[in-house]
C-alpha cells in the first residue's frame, strides 16, 4: 500500500475534494485525504495523505499559513469573492495608499474575524455555505485568529470606480482572507472582496515544492514530512516495541516528537509529565 505526503498545487475550479478524487484514480489507492481546503476560485498549495499519511494530516491542520491575494476594494459581494453576488458599490478612486496601509495595521495582529457566511464552519452539524445557499438565516461566532504580516505588494490600480491591490499575508490557520479583504473595505466605508487567492506556505511545506495534481507520480516519504513539523528522535527496538504496546517511555526531549524507528516513522510522541505518550502510531513501521 502507498503511504507519503504529497503536496499539490491546485489548480483554480477545482475543489480540494476533486483533488483527492483524481489522486485516487491516478495512484490506485483510496485512503487519500487533506490537510485544509481551499476555495474553488483559489490556487495554490494542499497537503495530500496518501495511505498511512492520512493519519499525519490531522497534526498539520493547525499550522501558520501564507497567502497571495488581490483585493478589490468599492465592491461587495456576498460570498467576499469574486464567485458571489455583488451586494453593494461604491467609488474607491480617492482611496489612498496610506489610508489603506493604516486599515491594514488595524487588521495586522490578534483580531477578532467573523468567518464568511459562505465557508465551510459547520453551524449545528451543516456547513455554513450550504445554509448560505438555502436561504437559511444564521449567524457566525466571531473568533480570534492573528495576522503576523498583511502588506501589500503592488501599487494600487484603478479600475473603473474601483481599486484593486495585490497583497501578502502571513497568518494562523482559522484565518479568512476573504474575511480580511471583506473587513478592509468596511473600514475604508467603500466594501471589498477578493478577486484572487494563492496559498504559498503551510507551515514549512513550501508551494515551490508542489505539483499540478496531473503531475503527481511520487510521495514524500512520511519520516521527512513529520520532520517538517516536529523534532525527530531516534527509537531502539526496546522503546519501538513499548510504543507499540500503548506504553509510555523516557525521552530527553521537551516538546512532541516524531519518533522513527530504523528510519521509518513509527509515531507521534507528546510529553506527559516525565514521559512521553503516543498520540498516533504508524504499526507498519515496526519490524523484529
Amino acid at each position: 500500500m502507498l503511504s507519503g505526503i504529497v503536496l499539490v498545487d491546485k489548480s483554480p475550479g477545482m475543489t480540494s475534494h476533486d483533488v483527492v478524487a483524481k489522486l485516487r484514480k491516478q495512484l490506485s489507492e483510496k485512503k487519500i485525504g487533506h490537510a485544509g481546503t481551499l476555495d474553488p476560485f483559489a490556487t495554490g498549495l494542499l497537503i495530500m495523505g496518501v495511505g498511512s499519511g492520512t493519519k499525519l494530516l490531522h497534526h498539520l491542520f493547525g499550522l501558520d499559513k501564507q497567502y497571495q491575494a488581490t483585493i478589490r476594494l468599492g465592491q461587495s459581494t456576498s460570498t467576499d469573492d469574486l464567485e458571489g453576488e455583488v451586494i453593494s458599490e461604491s467609488s474607491a478612486k480617492g482611496l489612498s495608499l496610506d489610508l489603506i496601509n493604516q486599515e491594514i495595521r488595524n487588521l495586522t495582529g490578534s483580531i477578532s474575524q467573523t468567518p464568511s457566511t459562505f465557508s465551510a464552519i459547520r453551524i449545528e452539524g451543516k456547513r455554513a455555505y450550504d445554509l448560505a445557499r438555502d436561504g437559511k438565516e444564521f449567524s457566525i461566532p466571531s473568533r480570534e485568529v492573528k495576522v503576523y504580516h498583511f502588506q501589500p505588494t503592488s501599487n494600487l490600480r484603478q479600475i473603473d470606480k474601483f481599486i484593486e491591490l495585490d497583497v501578502i499575508v502571513d497568518c494562523s490557520s482559522g484565518t479568512y482572507i476573504r474575511a480580511l479583504a471583506r473587513d478592509l473595505g468596511t473600514a475604508l466605508g467603500v466594501g471589498g472582496h477578493l478577486t484572487a487567492l494563492r496559498r504559498t506556505r503551510i507551515g514549512e511545506f513550501s508551494l515551490e515544492d508542489a505539483v499540478a495534481v496531473h503531475e503527481v507520480d511520487s510521495l514524500r516519504s512520511l519520516p521527512e514530512a513529520a520532520k517538517k513539523v516536529f523534532q525527530s528522535v531516534e527509537l531502539t527496538q526496546g522503546q519501538a516495541q513499548d510504543i507499540i504496546h500503548g506504553k509510555r517511555i523516557a525521552l530527553v526531549a521537551e516538546e512532541t516528537v516524531a519518533a522513527t524507528y530504523q528510519g521509518n516513522l513509527l509515531a507521534i510522541l507528546e510529553p506527559i509529565g516525565n514521559s512521553y505518550r503516543s498520540t498516533t502510531v504508524f504499526p507498519e513501521a515496526f519490524h523484529v
